[in-house]
């Protein structure tokens, strides 16, 4: 598979994936609301509006496809509650019904998900792809976004989701709002368990997932070994060069200031990966204090 288009391609992990996809020789166009906007090749569409340019759906062997408004970005009104469902559906149905119409089909899509599927808190109990959904409302979302995108398999394109943990990175995502303040200190309790990645592997899993025709279905994209908010904030720190006290953030302040949302970040999972590393994938950052070497060094 040579044309790979990515939509949520300007996007944090977009971005990644697009390096890792084109350090392989591949070409890569994202979907984008704004083509001319970006160096990358891009084909326009518009979810919102229903609008979408049918030429690169006839342009790619596969489809990868990460688009969705930032969940922690802003507080949870109801207004932005929308705005996080409608962007996944909007735009997994938009991909769907032109498809549908498509006489050269994509040979593969690969979606994204998110590990919020299993709900804010599953505790200490390590969590299977085949665990049932969380009841809130992160769970009620990914129920119906992965709902959406499971659909591509009718029209018989292999079709592979991620369900995504807490992404570290450089450039942003998690640790940059961990390590904002002048002093870092655990969230809570501290001992709610976080499912990391490291970009690079997850990137990797991507292009794996093109790559290997086997793999179909919902897969787990989180590391190997999942560590509670202290250890990774108290880690975190040190590579960083930032002092750490080991007095969480009070759970009353946290609600206070987020709201609902405080309880994304103040509950946790241990989710499994057994089933991607089964199939053969290598983690090239499964330790914790290599992905946090390479992230600050």
């Amino acid at each position: 598979m040579q044309n790979i288009l990515i939509t949520g391609g300007s996007g944090l992990v977009g971005t990644s994936v697009t390096k890792t996809l084109e350090a392989e020789g591949k070409k890569v166009a994202w979907l984008s609301r704004s083509p001319k906007k970006y160096d990358q090749k891009a084909f326009f569409w518009d979810p919102k509006k229903g609008e979408l340019d049918e030429k690169g759906i006839d342009w790619a062997d596969a489809i990868i496809h990460l688009a969705g408004a930032g969940v922690a970005e802003k507080k949870w009104t109801d207004q932005r509650k929308k705005v996080i469902l409608n962007s996944r559906l909007k735009s997994s149905n938009l991909l769907y019904e032109a498809l549908k119409k498509s006489k050269n089909k994509p040979k593969a899509m690969v979606c994204s998900s998110a590990v919020g599927y299993y709900g804010f808190d599953t505790g200490e109990k390590l969590v299977f792809e085949g665990d049932p959904a969380g009841n809130d409302f992160l769970a009620d979302v990914v129920k119906q976004w992965e709902n959406a995108t499971e659909k591509f398999q009718d029209l018989e394109i292999r079709t592979v989701i991620f369900r995504i943990g807490i992404v570290l990175a450089k450039e942003g995502g998690a640790l940059k709002e961990m390590l904002k303040p002048p002093v870092a200190a655990p969230l809570g309790s501290g001992q709610q368990y976080l499912s990391w990645i490291f970009i690079e592997d997850l990137s990797a899993m991507f292009a794996y997932a093109l790559e290997n025709h086997g793999l179909s279905g919902i897969y787990n994209a989180v590391g190997p070994v999942p560590v509670t908010n202290k250890i990774l904030t108290q880690r975190a720190a040190e590579y960083k060069g930032k002092p750490f006290v080991n007095i969480g953030v009070p759970s009353f302040a946290l609600k206070l200031g987020l709201g609902e949302m405080a309880n994304m970040i103040l509950g946790g999972n241990r989710v499994s990966n057994e089933k991607i590393e089964g199939t053969g994938f290598k983690f090239e950052y499964g330790d914790l204090n290599l992905a946090l070497k390479k992230i600050f060094s």
